[in-house]
C-alpha cells in the first residue's frame, strides 16, 4: 500500500513540475519585466479607465477577463463595456440586464458574435449578477463598412438617429498614428486609404462611449481587441484627446514560442502584456 501511495505521489508532483514548467502564459509589464497578477490588479484599481485588449480566440484572454472583472469589482464600483456590442443594441442588452428579457431574447434581439456563449456572456451575465451597467460601445458595423468603402463623408449622409450610435460628426483622425499606418503595411499596397478609417470609426466611437459613462468613484472596464488599444493607440488615443487627465490602464495580448522572456518587438504594447504560447489552442 505504501508502494502504490508513493508512486501516486511522485506521479502527482511530476504533473506540478510540467505545469510550472510550461505555464500557459506569463505577466509581463511595459518594460519586460516578469510581473505578479496580484500585483496588475493592485495598480489597475487606481484607474479611471482600463482597456483589456484579446485575441478574440485566445482561451487565456477570455479566462482573464473575468478573473480581472471580478477581482476588480470585488474592490471597487465597475461599468462594463465592450467592443463586442453595437450602440443600437444597447437598449436590449439593458433590458437582458434588467431580467426584462432571457438569454433567448438577447439573441434574437442583438447581434451577438459567433463565440458569445463561451466567450462573453460570463461578462455579460457577472455584470448582471453585480448589477453593474454595461455599454454597448462599438458603432453598428454596417456604419464602419460605409466608411471602408466610401470614407468618412459618408457618414453625413445617414439619419440623425443613426449619429447617436456613433462618435460625434466630423470624428478626429490622423493617418500617422502607428496602429493606421501599420495597418496599411500589413494590406501591402492592395488595401484602401479607408480601411484605417473605418478602423479610427470604431476607436472613437468606443472611446465616446466610455467617456459618456463615466461615474465618480467607479472603474470603466473594457474589453477589446488587442489592435484597438495596443502601443497606447486607438482607443487610448481618443480617450487621452478628451480627457488628458484620464488615468487610462492597459493590458495587451501577445502569443510567443518561448514565454521565458518577452521580445523587444512586443515591449512597451501595453501596462501589463499577457505573453501566450503560440501553441496556445483557440476558441474557433
Amino acid at each position: 500500500m505504501k508502494k502504490y501511495l508513493l508512486t501516486f505521489v511522485l506521479f502527482f508532483e511530476t504533473i506540478i513540475l510540467i505545469a510550472q514548467s510550461k505555464p500557459a502564459y506569463v505577466l509581463y509589464n511595459a518594460k519586460g519585466k516578469k510581473v505578479t497578477y496580484k500585483k496588475m490588479i493592485k495598480q489597475l484599481i487606481e484607474k479611471d479607465v482600463v482597456l483589456f485588449g484579446e485575441f478574440h480566440n485566445n482561451p487565456i484572454s477570455h479566462w482573464l477577463e473575468l478573473s480581472v472583472a471580478k477581482d476588480l469589482a470585488g474592490k471597487k464600483a465597475i461599468t462594463f463595456g465592450a467592443e463586442m456590442f453595437e450602440a443600437d443594441n444597447q437598449q436590449a442588452l439593458n433590458d437582458y440586464l434588467a431580467g426584462k428579457i432571457t438569454a433567448k431574447g438577447l439573441d434574437s434581439a442583438v447581434r451577438l458574435w459567433s463565440n458569445y456563449k463561451t466567450d462573453y456572456a460570463p461578462l455579460v451575465n457577472f455584470a448582471k449578477e453585480k448589477n453593474a451597467p454595461f455599454i454597448a460601445t462599438n458603432i453598428p458595423r454596417r456604419y464602419a463598412a460605409l466608411v471602408s468603402k466610401k470614407g468618412f463623408e459618408a457618414l453625413d449622409t445617414i439619419p440623425a438617429l443613426a449619429k447617436t450610435w456613433m462618435a460625434p460628426l466630423p470624428m478626429d483622425y490622423d493617418s500617422t498614428l502607428p496602429g493606421y499606418v501599420n495597418m496599411m503595411k500589413m494590406m501591402s499596397g492592395h488595401g484602401s486609404s479607408n480601411m484605417p478609417k473605418a478602423q479610427a470609426t470604431k476607436d472613437a466611437t468606443m472611446a465616446h462611449f466610455i467617456l459618456q459613462n463615466l461615474r465618480p468613484d467607479t472603474l470603466f472596464l473594457h474589453f477589446n481587441g488587442a489592435y484597438h488599444s495596443e502601443n497606447y493607440d486607438g482607443i487610448n488615443w481618443y480617450l487621452k484627446r478628451k480627457r488628458p487627465e484620464l488615468k487610462i490602464g492597459t493590458i495587451t495580448t501577445i502569443s510567443q514560442k518561448s514565454l521565458k522572456t518577452l521580445l523587444a518587438e512586443n515591449k512597451g504594447k501595453a501596462d501589463f502584456i499577457i505573453c501566450v504560447d503560440e501553441d496556445m489552442t483557440s476558441t474557433y
